[in-house]
């Protein structure tokens, strides 16, 4: 039988990591030691007491029912209580937090509440891809806008965009600290944002995935601290990366009512809510180890980050250090910058045995960089700078077009 599947589907490229995950079991399967920093998949485990939590739970029938799609009230309140703790903001449990399978799930299902077609939305580029194809999937338009290192350059044209724009955008996506680029931003960005907002009536989503795993003593501002927020938008927070919670798939989209509202509704048809053990599991985290447990992962990232981008840089690369997230955003070196970022991630995939995410994946504005995740501990990363050093010692630029294709394809 000819399965035909949907438009919508046929629209979709195929997925970055997706493709890599495939590269890098083909080259295991065939004995090879992949050094994997594709992939902004945590290493470390949850907090002890998170995980006896958890385990405890499983042994209560109750817990393997159906649990609550919006959460359940006891996690909301902490939630509720860990903002309150950390940023001096007061959030009502039950109408402005809600619990999401990650921050992606949310996301995608945010879209698929929020736009349609002939709707459009407004995405800095590069970008984390779902910020786009979630979007896409739900039909609307999406505008990419380049995100320049210059935060006030990149305000000015995200509004001039705006402005030249009809009809107007309903949406704009940000994500600060940012991924790919580790870009950070200050409260002056967002108060502008949001004052901007408030005007032209566009819907505000902030994914504050990497709030926690910041560097030098550098702390990122959460988009609800400004006054007005909650009136044009939301913001998704996750415990992948802070507590190191990944595989456990759980986090919050929280402000706005009415777009909590919204996407509880559209959520009741797709999913009957997070394990309850692992709901149980984020209470202890968010009560217990609201502080210490996202410094200590940050402290990890940042000793990490040392390794590498000193590493790198003394074999010739010229990499800024970031001040937050999990990744490096690295320009490919001189001599290698023509072969483009999908051929040089193949080469150093198959020649050092290291795996690193292309800059085009996120954006045509990546082009020309490579997102590298720290995510193995640092003699892991010091042994993959040696393999890359060697692997570009041993084969030239014209060597690497020869030889690979330069699509993931």
């Amino acid at each position: 039988m000819n399965i035909q599947v949907s438009d919508r589907l046929l629209r979709l490229p195929p997925y970055l990591f997706g493709k890599l995950n495939s590269l890098k079991a083909q080259l295991r399967r065939e004995g090879h030691d992949i050094i994997d920093l594709g992939m902004g998949n945590p290493d470390k485990a949850a907090p002890h007491e998170v995980t006896e939590k958890a385990r405890e739970v499983l042994t209560d029938p109750k817990a393997h029912r159906y649990s609550s799609s919006k959460g359940i009230p006891q996690l909301l309140v902490e939630a509720s209580k860990f903002y309150q703790k950390k940023y001096g903001i007061t959030l009502k449990p039950e109408e402005e937090i809600i619990a999401t399978i990650g921050s992606k799930e949310g996301i995608s299902h945010l879209s698929l509440a929020l736009l349609g077609p002939g709707d459009s939305v407004l995405v800095p580029s590069p970008s984390f891809p779902i910020h786009i194809w979630s979007a896409i999937i739900a039909g609307a338009n999406v505008i990419t806008v380049p995100l320049f290192e210059d935060q006030d350059q990149f305000i000015s044209n995200l509004f001039t965009t705006f402005k030249m724009l009809w009809p107007k955008p309903k949406l704009m996506f940000m994500n600060f600290p940012h991924n790919p680029t580790t870009s950070v931003v200050d409260r002056k960005f967002f108060e502008e944002l949001i004052k901007f907002a408030v005007k032209n009536e566009v819907i505000l989503v902030n994914d504050f995935a990497y709030a926690d795993i910041t560097f030098d003593g550098h702390r990122s501002t959460s988009f609800l601290e400004v006054p007005d927020a909650k009136k044009v938008g939301v913001e998704f927070i996750s415990m992948s990366k802070s507590f190191s919670m990944a595989g456990w798939r759980i986090g919050f989209c929280l402000g706005n009512p009415d777009i909590i509202k919204a996407l509880e509704k559209i959520k009741g048809y797709y999913d009957y809510g997070i394990f309850t053990a692992v709901q149980v599991g984020a209470i202890i985290a968010l009560r217990e180890h609201w502080e210490e447990t996202p410094a200590h992962f940050a402290s990890i990232y940042e000793s990490r980050r040392d390794v590498l981008v000193s590493g790198l840089n003394k074999a010739g690369w010229n990499i800024n250090k970031p001040k937050a997230t999990m990744f490096t955003w690295a320009p490919m070196p001189e001599e290698y910058s023509h072969v483009g970022s999908v051929r040089f991630s193949q080469f150093l995939l198959h020649e050092s045995d290291v795996c690193v995410s292309p800059g085009i994946g996120f954006g045509d504005e990546g082009e020309g960089y490579l997102r590298i995740a720290m995510v193995e501990n640092e003699e892991r990363i010091q042994q993959a700078v040696r393999q890359i050093r060697r692997a570009m010692q041993n084969t030239s630029p014209d060597e690497v077009m020869e030889k690979y294709p330069g699509t993931f394809a």
